[in-house]
């Protein structure tokens, strides 16, 4: 069995490897992306949740709470999935961790770089995902672009970023394009698009970015309930 990535819609992603389901800010809920319920979702071992809006904070503590996962976020985030009812002892750390740090479950390390946005607890973040096997992802969460994504690339080998290219709440389609130039990714995924009407509604600007400014990364323009195998 190999490595895959599953694209619930807007910036939710499931990645699942021999020994580990994880899940990355699960709004199903109201995603009108999504086409399946969060009460679908079967064996779950880590929810890792970028920020707490409820566009990415989603179904994270109800999802921990029936599945038993481990729940992956910024310190004041995961005490409020404490007080939305997640066991402490289902918070990593039991308090969470912060940015700049790795933490290791199930044989996955992720570590929490940072993210140019806004949360009402904690920072916004991202997180860099080290599958049991090397292969290497970004979730970059919501953000504009920043030149120290640049540092990711030279401190990370990236196979596959996930990025918002929809503009107004995040970086657009040619901000985008220039942080796969400066991450250095071998292929994007791009997110957080066509969810919204006042989002970009599609991908085509973001390839022909792409084309422009970063050649050697390849897109994954996925739709909403597409997996694809990771390798």
């Amino acid at each position: 069995m190999s490595n895959s990535l599953t694209w619930h819609g807007h910036s939710n992603f499931q990645i699942s490897t021999p020994h580990t389901e994880l899940i990355i800010d699960p709004w199903f809920e109201g995603n009108p992306s999504a086409s399946i319920g969060s009460d679908s979702l079967g064996k779950m071992d880590m929810v890792l949740v970028t920020h707490d809006h409820d566009d990415h904070l989603g179904q994270a503590a109800e999802i921990c709470k029936r599945t038993g996962a481990m729940a992956l976020a910024i310190v004041e985030t995961a005490q409020k999935l404490v007080d939305l009812g997640v066991p402490q002892e289902q918070i990593k750390n039991g308090i969470g961790f912060n940015i700049g740090g790795t933490v290791e479950h199930n044989g996955v390390q992720v570590t929490m770089v940072q993210a140019f946005h806004s949360s009402a607890t904690g920072y916004p973040v991202g997180y860099i995902i080290t599958l049991e096997d090397g292969f290497c992802v970004y979730h970059a969460g919501d953000t504009g672009v920043f030149s120290s994504m640049s540092l990711w690339g030279r401190l990370f080998s990236i196979d596959l970023a996930m990025l918002p290219t929809g503009g107004v709440f995040t970086m657009d389609s040619r901000q985008a394009a220039m942080a796969c130039s400066l991450l250095g990714c071998k292929s994007v995924v791009p997110m957080h698009w066509g969810t919204f009407p006042v989002l970009e509604q599609d991908t085509e600007q973001f390839r022909v970015e792409l084309e422009t400014v970063s050649q050697e990364t390849s897109l994954f323009a996925m739709y909403p309930g597409q997996s694809v195998e990771l390798s």
